[in-house]
């Protein structure tokens, strides 16, 4: 469980390093006109942290609470990603992934499996939904490498 906590908080850390030293062009870059930019990856992710924190929250203090999803799609196209300020995103990001921190420390074996379950059935534990937000983070780094490579190979 340390190991899972320490990469959740060097999140933060590895968008940013991940993004160093590009362009504002190359940040905006699409790869194909359905494809997100950079810019519009590291919005979402701070959308989907929005939830996330709001997910592992619940399931800390509510008995078997719901969670709910949301239409990511959705999200990008009608709130107009490429006109949101992506530093404030990034700030809100790291705020949320901070707040989360004294509760992380603080885990006793019995939170580590309290449970919360989606509309669908499927159920997670605490420990699960924290995996899953280090390796949403893990999969977006991976899509903003081949966001570069397609930058690279675009010029």
């Amino acid at each position: 469980m340390e190991k899972l906590i320490e990469e959740y908080s060097r999140d933060y850390e590895l968008l940013r390093e991940a993004i160093e030293g590009l362009s504002e062009e190359e940040l905006r870059f699409q790869p194909a006109p359905t494809k997100w930019s950079i810019h519009q990856i590291l919005i979402h992710v701070t959308d989907s942290e929005i939830l996330a924190t709001h997910r592992l929250r619940k399931v800390l203090a509510e008995e078997e609470p719901l969670l709910l999803s949301f239409d990511q799609e959705a999200w990008s196209d009608n709130l107009g990603y490429e006109r949101l300020d992506r530093e404030r995103h990034m700030l809100l990001f790291q705020m949320l992934r901070v707040s989360m921190q004294p509760l992380l420390e603080n885990l006793t074996p019995e939170q580590l499996v309290r449970v919360g379950q989606y509309p669908d059935g499927a159920r997670y534990t605490f420990k699960e939904l924290l995996g899953l937000r280090v390796q949403h983070v893990r999969d977006h780094l991976a899509q903003i490498e081949r966001v570069k490579q397609a930058l690279s190979k675009d010029s």
